[in-house]
């Protein structure tokens, strides 16, 4: 056990930082998730060194929906507590689209929205959307059977096609016995059950993993209750369906679920898959996010209403960090807190004189989305605020900008429960 331990450490520490995971650690048996063993076995090394935070090591029991049954209903926006938000950003205010809602009192509730309408391609964060698509589409086959959705998840095994192609993204692949943990790109033949690849998509932030759900996803909606189906009648589809229907399909398997859950899908759209090959064959459309519509999505989740409670409870846990800490979930006032997380980025440079073009620092454009609900069990009372940060500041490392907002922004919800 040491030794994987310090295996694992080892992993966690290489220079590249690659993006945090979620699911509690103590669900590998009832998921299939095997990294969650492995890093279950490394946790004290892992928690002492750094790699792991407190806030990090929540069990699945803890793990709650924080509006269920409140009948809850976003206020409308604060002016105070806008105006002190807003004085965070200083100078760069319009870039932002920023909605913060404080709910440690749900009674009270209070929401800060600047820019709330401001429309953004949300990058990574619309993988969020393929989660929505896949649990609006076992609760359709399987309305009354909750017990059905988890076989197809737990059993259903899933082989990386060229859907994958191409992507970057490195992934924990591990299975008892194993000397180490390894992190790489998904390749073409690897497989792993469907929460493996949930898990990959929405903790690893794969590419690679978004696009073959995506694919599979389609195919759920397809076959039904009689997925999963063969290679030779996966094959046979694909070949056998024209790109417009591919399409349409495509839309409906990711589009119509937002607006099924009361989302404005204008304001709140994956519009297509993630890999170039992918894209090739599947064509999909434009992709958007407004602040106001993620946080829409968040509360729905939290109130037990995005397709259903044990939906929104499993999203949830899909998006709960526990491994290293990103962009804004790397503020070390965050370390105490459990934190549910999803942040994306894309930037773009175009040659100017005394600019060195770096990594989240575009200055044609520097597009990053944080999604985040935080929890702070250590207070008193219990912090619980949503935060969904939407920034193009030009020039400047947006990964650092979103860290040091919520180090701020922390300080600010904790100042005002204190008094």
């Amino acid at each position: 056990m040491k030794k994987i331990a310090l295996l694992v450490l080892a992993l966690m520490f290489q220079p590249w930082a690659g993006p945090a995971a979620g699911y509690p650690l103590d669900a590998s048996a009832e998921t299939g998730i095997t990294r969650l063993e492995a890093f279950k076995m490394a946790e004290s090394i892992l928690l002492e060194q750094g790699a792991l935070k407190p806030g990090s090591l929540l069990p699945t029991k803890e793990i709650r929906l924080n509006l269920k049954g409140s009948g809850f209903e976003i206020p409308a926006p604060d002016p105070d507590f806008t105006a002190e938000v807003r004085d965070m950003l200083g100078r760069d205010a319009p870039a932002y689209g920023i909605s913060v809602l404080d709910i440690t009192d749900p009674k009270n509730p209070r929401l800060a929205e600047i820019n709330g309408g401001r429309s953004q391609n949300p990058g990574s964060v619309g993988k969020i959307m393929v989660l929505l698509g896949w649990f609006q589409a076992l609760a359709d086959i399987y309305p009354d059977d909750i017990e059905a959705r988890k076989k197809v998840l737990y059993d259903t095994q899933v082989t990386a096609s060229d859907f994958i192609i191409r992507d970057s993204h490195v992934v924990p692949v591990w299975k008892p016995g194993d000397p180490k943990v390894v992190r790489r790109p998904i390749e073409i033949g690897d497989t792993a059950n469907l929460w493996t690849w949930l898990d990959w998509m929405a903790s690893a932030s794969s590419n690679a993993a978004a696009s073959q759900l995506i694919s599979e996803l389609i195919l759920l909606r397809e076959f039904g209750t009689a997925y999963p189906v063969s290679r030779s009648e996966v094959d046979a589809f694909f070949q056998n369906t024209s790109k417009p229907e591919l399409t349409k399909k495509l839309s409906a398997a990711l589009q119509t679920p937002v607006t099924r859950n009361d989302l404005n899908v204008d304001h709140l759209r994956q519009g297509s898959l993630f890999t170039s090959e992918g894209k090739r064959r599947i064509p999909g459309v434009s992709s958007t996010s407004t602040s106001s519509e993620l946080l829409r999505y968040l509360v729905l989740m939290e109130a037990g209403k995005l397709v259903d409670p044990w939906s929104s409870l499993e999203i949830k846990k899909l998006l709960y960090l526990t491994d290293h800490r990103i962009r804004y979930g790397a503020s070390p006032a965050l370390d105490g807190s459990a934190l549910y997380f999803k942040s994306g980025s894309l930037y773009s440079c175009r040659p100017e004189k005394g600019f060195v073009c770096g990594k989240y620092m575009g200055n044609k454009y520097n597009y990053l989305a944080s999604t985040a609900i935080v929890e702070t069990h250590e207070s008193k009372p219990m912090l619980k605020y949503i935060a969904v940060v939407l920034s193009n500041v030009l020039r400047k490392n947006s990964a650092e900008v979103h860290e040091n907002f919520a180090t701020d922004l922390h300080a600010l919800i904790g100042r005002f429960h204190a008094r």
